[in-house]
């Protein structure tokens, strides 16, 4: 099939799921999640075959995967996401007369999405990129990521399966594989938006695909993130142990193939956290992902052992293997604050990097210098002075502040903000990971003045399916007071 057919017959999915009711579109994302968990055993022994995954690790992302799918079923139903306002006609406005005007949410469009290597399944073909953008409305063509071929077309079976048995058009879900189909689909005049998981490189030349259109196009990338840690006095000399033993944990989970691991962690040079780092007994290695991932580990990893600033505080087993075995290296606040970006990369595997700082107003200018990230962390405790101004500081450059808790977790939920600045991402705005994901994929419409017969069934008096709504500035029971207001 064609690229062109391809858009087309997104184009022509997307029209019909777009103005379909919301419960269908419930319907079939809990069609999907049940798919998957009806094949989870034949799916999961690809996956381990495609990807060096633990089985535990495998089985808990696939029911996070069907988990997602089922609670933007919720968030259709529920109607929220529309963030319907109503204005009735007012001749008493204060501004002037008002004219009868109501808005609701629609989808963009046809998506393209492009998977991760890392979490072949939330990331990947029925992960919550394609969840959000089927729940908004949009036809997804999902680009496949070379690191799970067979895993890839198989969950794709799955889901055009179950589109088929609920109802859905036609279409609705395409996958491709090659990365010249990728770049032609997101260049294609009918697709509205894009979506990737990955590194900086690649994210930044798709971004750029996006954004020189002759139409541009909002594209929602994830590209790289350090995830820092910063350790106060107070903490470290409190909990110094238990910091080192949990930082060592979080850099080797997964072994270190997280978009989320803490790479970087803060301390204060005059405590014992270093040490207890250098100390601390390291896991076994774990095979990467894949060989190209291995190799980009290798060849960072030797890159920033090569650098002058930087020394190796601990090492295990075979670190350039098949399996390496984790690396932990130190530098200074200080050298970081003159090589800010030689020293600051991320190394994508199990390996993390200890900053050392003389006083906290070091660790404060730290913070100042660092680009975007997906996560920041303070360690700290309930007294520490210190902890207002970093936070201040962290807030501008992360898009989920932790207080003494660690990154790699991000909880599928309403409140999640899976994103940040650039390059944590290229969209400041969005998330990745929890139900406001949808919102990448919707945009605003209003209707001024139209008889009820030609509107939205949400924004009707009366709509068929109840759900919560701003009418001439209520929600909720709470009163605008600025529709109050007399006119002038």
């Amino acid at each position: 099939m064609t690229v062109e057919t391809l858009v087309a017959n997104a184009h022509k999915a997307y029209r019909s799921w777009s103005r379909a009711p919301r419960e269908t579109r419930a319907l079939a994302l809990e069609a999907i999640a049940d798919g998957l968990v009806a094949n989870s055993e034949k799916l999961v022994a690809i996956a381990r075959e495609e990807t060096n995954l633990r089985l535990d690790r495998l089985t808990a992302e696939l029911h996070r995967t069907s988990f997602q799918l089922r609670l933007f079923a919720e968030v259709l139903r529920d109607g929220v996401y529309l963030d319907v306002r109503i204005d009735e006609k007012n001749p008493d406005w204060a501004t002037g007369p008002r004219p009868d005007l109501r808005r609701t949410n629609q989808a963009l469009g046809p998506v393209v999405i492009f998977a991760a290597s890392n979490f072949p399944f939330a990331f990947s073909v029925a992960g919550g990129d394609t969840a959000s953008a089927i729940a908004a409305g949009c036809a997804v063509i999902l680009k496949a990521h070379n690191g799970h071929p067979e895993l890839s077309r198989e969950t794709a079976a799955v889901v055009t399966s179950a589109l088929h048995n609920v109802g859905a058009p036609e279409h609705l879900f395409q996958l491709i594989e090659s990365r010249a189909d990728g770049i032609a689909v997101l260049q294609a005049p009918e697709i509205k938006a894009g979506a990737f998981t990955g590194s900086i490189p690649a994210g930044r030349a798709l971004f750029d695909i996006a954004t020189s259109r002759p139409e541009p196009i909002p594209f929602f990338g994830e590209l790289g993130s350090l995830n820092p840690v910063f350790v106060t006095k107070q903490a470290a000399l409190h909990r110094e142990n238990q910091i080192a033993l949990e930082y060592l944990s979080n850099i080797t989970l997964g072994s270190g193939q997280f978009c989320t691991k803490p790479g970087i962690i803060v301390v204060p040079r005059d405590s014992g956290l270093s040490q207890a780092i250098a100390t601390a007994a390291l896991p076994e290695g774990q095979k990467l992902l894949n060989e190209r991932i291995h190799q980009g580990y290798v060849d960072t990893l030797q890159e920033l052992q090569q650098h002058t600033a930087i020394e190796l505080l601990a090492q295990g087993d075979e670190p350039y293997d098949t399996a390496p075995g984790p690396t932990v290296l130190s530098t200074t606040a200080t050298a970081i604050l003159d090589n800010y970006e030689e020293i600051c990369r991320e190394c994508f595997g199990p390996t993390g990097l200890v900053v050392t700082y003389e006083d906290e107003a070091e660790m404060l200018a730290f913070a100042r210098i660092l680009d975007g990230q997906l996560t920041a962390t303070i360690c700290g405790e309930e007294n520490d002075e210190i902890v207002a101004p970093l936070l201040d500081e962290l807030r501008e450059k992360a898009g989920r502040v932790l207080w003494n808790q660690w990154s790699p977790g991000a909880a599928v939920t309403y409140a999640q903000q899976h994103g940040g600045p650039y390059p944590a991402t290229t969209a400041v705005s969005s998330t990745a990971i929890g139900t406001a994901a949808i919102y990448r994929f919707l945009r605003p419409v209003a209707y001024q003045g139209f008889p009820q017969q030609f509107l939205p069934e949400e924004l009707r008096d009366k709509p068929q399916t109840p759900l919560l709504r701003r009418v001439n500035g209520v929600v909720g029971g709470v009163e605008n007071q600025h529709s109050k207001y007399k006119p002038l």
